[in-house]
Parts: structure tokens; sequence; C-alpha cells
């Protein structure tokens, strides 16, 4: 159970740091460096201390890499008002997809 708690940690570490990167605009507003940087460090880490746990790493890297592109796309939608394309939604639905395909793999 701690893996999973870590690797849920580490995606929410992984796309507040992304969306920290947004608001920098570029790092030209210097006082997101430091949160986006450390949070992908604490994202990391997190999913350091999930592999450690006994997840397997291609499950542990499929579920972290696309439930974040995922969380992210729909964030940017709500937060900053970008564009969600149903070819974006098919696309979320295609990682939903590849990450139960890699799990029940």
């Amino acid at each position: 159970m701690t893996a999973v708690f870590a690797l849920v940690g580490a995606i929410v570490f992984e796309v507040s740091s992304t969306l920290g990167m947004q608001h920098s605009d570029g790092f030209r507003k210097k006082r997101w460096i430091a949160p986006v940087v450390l949070g992908y460090v604490v994202s990391y880490s997190l999913l350091a201390v999930s592999l450690g746990h006994g997840m397997p790493l291609g499950a542990a890297y499929a579920i972290w890499a696309a439930s974040g592109a995922a969380l992210t796309a729909v964030l940017a939608v709500v937060l900053f008002k970008e564009r969600f394309t149903w070819l974006m939604s098919l696309g979320i639905a295609s990682m939903i997809c590849g990450m139960a395909l890699v799990e029940l793999g």
C-alpha cells in the first residue's frame, strides 16, 4: 500500500510542478523556479520510494507518466482556459487503456 500512496504523491507533485512552469512564464517569474524544481525532486523521490516498495518499474512509470500527462491536460483547460478537443479526449482515453494493459500485462 505504501507503494501506491508514494506513486500517487509522485503524480501530484509532478503535475503541480508542470503547472507551476506555466505560471513561471518560461521562468521569467523567478519565484516559481524553486517550487518547480523542488516539486520535481519530490516527485522523482516518491517514484523511487514506490519502486523500493515493490511496484514494478514498467507499471509505475506507465501510471506516473500517463496520469501526469492526462491530469495536466485536464487541469490546463480548467486553470489556463486552454482548448480541449475530441482528439485530446481520445488521447487521454488511449493513455488510460494503455495503463490498464501495462498493469494487466
